[in-house]
């Protein structure tokens, strides 16, 4: 796989044959960004405090500063390298070795992180370890040995980069400030083409924005078309200036090719040359606008505002301060493949472009490759240009490019080679890569790592925003050292960011599910390089080729035999490996991993930072689990186990568990409490799982934890939640009514938690009815969070004032079951967003008035079920 920079630069400078379909190129990796980001990834450790006291306690602080000295040395030639790779195969050679390298120094370096963790447990359990110290610590941590292994390893790493820093000379690399610069975009101009095909229903939708008056605090409305590149957001523009109706509109009409470069003094320029009528120079801005602006006053005008890139708010208000002085009605058209800026702006929703539709897609096919409308007179070339068109997501630009590449080509197996290629193998490459490099290229470092990451992913898989946000922070791609903010916080502002720019897109099927365009797909499997393998059945895998691979996917299958895995015993340097889906529902779908996996590979494994096995028919989690030390990720959702092994406490590192949907669990290990890392706990719909482990309070890093099952005397207290201050997103709080006094649930402080889905249980049978009101109205949350609040069997006789008051105003769905004892509703019309309101089993209610209080001004769905008293219902509008 080749990195897309390096892939355009090599065919812009080397001379290549059009004579075939398949278009052959030594392979060139583009091994900048992932080096950069781990070298980065492991400065940071080396420079942290508590990393560095304990090197110092075992004596190794000096070869760690060698180490340290010699990656400064390296990572200072990375700019030069990153030039000279493109065209120098040694060079390309010599980045691949450091990014390997880099690989096995951050291993190094979180066994030293983990032995760390480990002495600090042992001192401060003391006498209590010592002695389970046979039965609870793993072979792999013995006081002396470790420490020798470590220097040993650590000397081997060094004598490694040494050697690479020493190739310097002879590949002639030199220190360099000056990265590589961005490829200069193609400029697009206002004239349209003749083969556009579809866009109707978008054109007309834009042109009404366009023409008629909608109410507005400004005198101009913009009008934003946005999209991934290559979706055609510049052919809709044009098609749009170039409308009669709308040139009969506008007075004025101006078109300005923005793209990477947001030159405000450039732009304007431009803007005041397309209408004035006298060819004047400007050196200063101040002079330049002050013009522009009596050019425009009281005209209604259209500017259109091609490609732009630019995210910065003060940059934009500066563009248009000129705008302000034309007639209103006016309207900017803005193309993009970025959101951010038009959020800024004050656009909360945003419809994006989407690609043609199949029929589209394929009438501009038939034009660009057989120059006809249609396949009528090719039958036999017809599945095949459905094929094609498939491949390329119905994206415009790509199937253009790959028209042309088949135009005057009737013979169906030149047909078939093109369907059965990559894209970047194609000769076409070069006109369908830069639209889509172009979005990559301009993406920070580490966004790039994060975009190749998600190689891992087949098409048309359908992944939720905090299943990769977890994911990602388990790989330890964010830094939060470099912000004040959690890696999580940070993960999910990424996202946003790459879903700003396209790189995601919501699924069809909605919220929470996201997918990738094929086509971005593809360029994530492009970038992601050497180290990334997304694996299938069809694949013949060398043991050299397994042994350099660090992430794996597979696809979840019915059967998953041990034969199709065995080779992997030589992939030793696995960090990742996920068991993958394309499809949502699997609720009534069983999967069958080959036992030998479990037992004899990933034992080999000992590098795993992500192992996900979800819904696979595993009945017993094999003791191995707790060796795998640097696991951060370990997912046995939906499996059928009962337990987990005693020697997981051993996962110093382990910062998510998931075990949603294991119905067979029962408990969870003793030895929870030495989980000090552990982040996130899934355990929703676990229903045989009564108990929480002893100490599960002490975990100060929870953030995640969405069964909270409340015990008798020697159980989990509402009481530890205070100590959890970091706890969040859906929680569910089980056997309230063994909560004795509402000071205990006031000390759970969950008005001061960021809790968006909060489910309030009380067991059967309950006694008190005060006691029950009044520890509810200490479990109040934080209004400006909860979107969705359930009580179940709650005994007493009304709510408190907190449930239903307007302040909640992002509640958007309440659900009141089981409360038998209930005669009267809180004033819930007064919550300002409340869409889905439920009710059942309320055995003793029987009347519902609203009189005096709010209507449901969202409401869309009311559901009462099992109410069979409830016989007099007004609900009224108040009266004003």
């Amino acid at each position: 796989m080749s990195c897309l920079l390096a892939f355009i630069a090599y065919r812009l400078h080397t001379n290549y044959s059009h004579s075939s379909f398949q278009f052959q190129v030594n392979p060139l990796h583009c091994l900048l960004t992932m080096a950069e980001a781990l070298l980065n990834v492991i400065f940071d450790k080396l420079t942290d405090e508590a990393f560095n006291k304990f090197a110092r306690s075992q004596e190794i602080d000096s070869k760690l500063n060698d180490l340290k000295i010699t990656l400064t040395q390296i990572k200072a030639l990375l700019n030069d390298a990153s030039q000279k790779e493109i065209t120098d195969e040694s060079v390309r050679l010599w980045l691949n070795s450091l990014q390997q390298l880099a690989y096995d120094i951050d291993d190094v370096l979180d066994d030293v992180a983990t032995e760390a963790i480990h002495r600090e447990l042992t001192q401060e359990s003391g006498s209590v370890i010592s002695k389970v110290r046979k039965l609870m610590v793993p072979s792999f941590f013995t006081k002396f040995s470790l420490s020798q292994s470590l220097r040993h390893k650590l000397d081997s790493i060094t004598t490694q980069l040494q050697q690479l820093e020493k190739q310097k000379s002879d590949l002639g690399l030199t220190v360099r400030d000056d990265k590589p610069k961005s490829t200069t975009r193609r400029n697009e101009t206002s004239l349209l083409e003749s083969d556009v095909v579809g866009r109707e229903g978008e054109k007309e939708k834009l042109i009404n924005k366009l023409l008629q008056d909608e109410p507005s605090k400004q005198n101009f409305i913009i009008v934003p078309i946005v999209g991934m590149g290559g979706v055609g957001k510049t052919t809709l523009a044009r098609i749009l200036y170039n409308d009669t109706r709308v040139k009969d509109h506008f007075e004025l009409m101006i078109w300005v090719c923005v793209s990477d470069v947001f030159d405000i003094f450039k732009i304007s320029e431009t803007i005041f040359q397309s209408v004035a009528t006298e060819n004047k120079q400007f050196k200063d801005i101040n002079l330049l606008q002050t013009a522009l602006r009596e050019q425009l006053k009281d005209k209604r005008f259209l500017v259109v505002l091609d490609d732009v890139w630019n995210e910065n708010y003060d940059d934009w208000e500066n563009l248009v301060r000129p705008f302000h002085s034309g007639a209103t009605g006016s309207r900017v058209i803005m193309t993009t493949r970025q959101q951010q800026l038009l959020k800024k702006i004050g656009f909360n929703h945003l419809d994006l472009l989407e690609s043609l539709s199949h029929d589209d897609a394929l009438s501009l096919l038939a034009r660009h490759a057989l120059d006809v409308d249609n396949f009528d007179s090719h039958e036999t070339l017809k599945p095949l240009g459905e094929g094609i068109v498939k491949k390329c997501g119905c994206l415009p630009l790509a199937i253009k490019a790959i028209g042309r590449l088949l135009r005057t080509k009737t013979d169906g197996e030149e047909w078939d080679d093109v369907l059965n290629s990559e894209i970047w193998d194609l000769e076409t490459a070069n006109e369908i890569v830069p639209a889509l490099r172009l979005s990559y290229h301009d993406l920070s470092a580490n966004l790039k790592r994060l975009f190749a990451y998600c190689s891992l992913f087949p098409k048309d898989f359908l992944f939720e925003k905090e299943e990769l946000v977890l994911l990602w922070v388990a790989e330890g791609y964010l830094n939060e050292s470099l912000a004040n903010k959690s890696p999580e916080c940070l993960a999910r502002e990424c996202f946003e960011k790459l879903l700003s720019r396209s790189f995601f897109q919501p699924a069809p099927s909605g919220e929470p599910f996201f997918v990738m365009h094929d086509l971005m797909n593809d360029l994530a499997t492009f970038v992601a390089g050497e180290y990334f393998l997304r694996f299938d059945n069809q694949m013949e895998m060398t043991e050299e080729a397994l042994a350099k691979y660090r992430h794996m996917s597979f696809i979840r299958e019915k059967y998953v035999a041990f034969q199709k895995f065995g080779a992997f015993e030589k992939a030793r340097s696995l960090r990742t490996l996920l068991a993958v889906y394309v499809g949502v529902d699997q609720g009534s779908k069983k999967f069958y991993l080959s036992s030998k996996i479990l037992v004899d590979l990933l034992p080999g494994l000992p590098l795993l930072r992500v192992l996900s096995l979800s819904h696979f028919n595993i009945n017993e989690v094999p003791d191995f689990i707790g060796t795998l030390k640097h696991l951060r990720y370990l997912n046995l959702s939906k499996t059928y186990i009962k337990e987990l092994p005693e020697n997981v406490g051993n996962l110093y590192n382990l910062q998510t568990l998931i075990v949603f949907g294991c119905k067979s669990l029962t408990k969870l290990p003793k030895s929870f409490l030495k989980l000090k890392k552990l982040r996130h706990l899934d355990i929703r719909y676990t229903p045989l799982l009564k108990n929480l482990p002893l100490g599960i309070g002490e975990l100060k890093c929870l953030q995640t934890l969405t069964r909270i099952i409340i015990g008798g005397n020697n159980g989990f207290a509402i009481t530890e939640l205070k100590g959890l201050k970091e706890l969040n997103g859906e929680i569910s709080i089980e056997g309230l009514n063994k909560v004795q006094s509402s000071m205990h649930a006031r000390e759970a402080n969950l008005s001061f938690k960021g809790i968006h889905k909060l489910v309030l249980k009380w067991d059967d049978g309950s006694a008190s009815e005060t006691l029950e009101k009044e520890v509810l109205n200490e479990l109040k949350p934080r209004s400006d969070k909860l979107k969705m609040l359930e009580v179940d069997c709650y005994e007493g006789m009304e709510f408190p004032k907190w449930v239903g008051d307007p302040s909640f105003n992002r509640l958007v769905h309440v659900s009141l079951r089981a409360c038998r004892k209930c005669t009267s509703l809180p004033p819930l019309g007064r919550l300002p967003s409340l869409e889905i309101l439920r009710f059942k089993d309320m055995s003793s209610w029987d009347v519902w008035s609203t009189d005096g209080e709010g209507m449901f001004p969202r409401l869309r769905e009311l559901q009462i079920k099992n109410c069979p008293n409830l016989i007099d219902v007004s609900l009224h509008q108040p009266q004003r």
